[in-house]
C-alpha cells in the first residue's frame, strides 16, 4: 500500500492534470522541461518553460517532458524537490497529452488532434481512471 501511495504522491497523469487545469485553479504550476525548439512546436496550454522560470517555492509544481521515453521531467522534479519545492511528475508527458486529444498551444493558437483510440477512445475531460 505504501508503494502505491508514494507513487500517487509524486506522480500524476495527463487526465488529472487536464481536469485540474480546466477547473481554473489547479493548485499547481505546470512546468515544461523541454528545450525552446520543442516548446515552440507546441506545449500544454497554461504551462511555463522551466528555463528562466521564476517559481514560488510555496506553490506546488507539476513537471512534464516529451513522454515515457524521456526522463527530463524526472530530472527537473528531482532538482526542484532538492530546492524545497513540492513536485509531481506528469507521467506520459506531452506525448500522452496529445494522444488523449487534449489541446496543444502554438504561437498561432491552440491545435486539437483526434484522440488515439488506444489511449482515449472518446474525447473526455476525465478518462474514468
Amino acid at each position: 500500500m505504501n508503494f502505491f501511495e508514494m507513487r500517487l504522491a509524486f506522480q500524476t497523469d495527463v487526465s488529472d492534470v487536464r481536469k485540474a487545469l480546466s477547473s481554473g485553479d489547479p493548485g499547481f504550476v505546470l512546468v515544461d522541461t523541454r528545450n525552446e525548439e520543442a516548446w515552440e512546436q507546441g506545449r500544454i496550454p497554461g504551462a511555463i518553460r522551466l528555463e528562466g522560470a521564476q517559481l514560488d517555492p510555496t506553490v506546488p509544481v507539476v513537471t512534464y517532458c516529451w513522454g515515457p521515453g524521456c526522463n527530463g521531467a524526472t530530472k527537473a522534479a528531482a532538482q526542484l524537490s532538492n530546492r524545497g519545492f513540492q513536485v509531481r511528475e506528469m507521467i506520459g508527458g506531452i506525448e500522452y497529452w496529445i494522444r488523449e486529444g487534449f489541446p496543444v498551444r502554438t504561437d498561432t493558437g491552440d491545435e486539437l488532434a483526434e484522440p488515439d483510440p488506444l489511449t482515449a477512445p472518446v474525447r473526455a475531460l476525465d478518462c474514468g481512471c
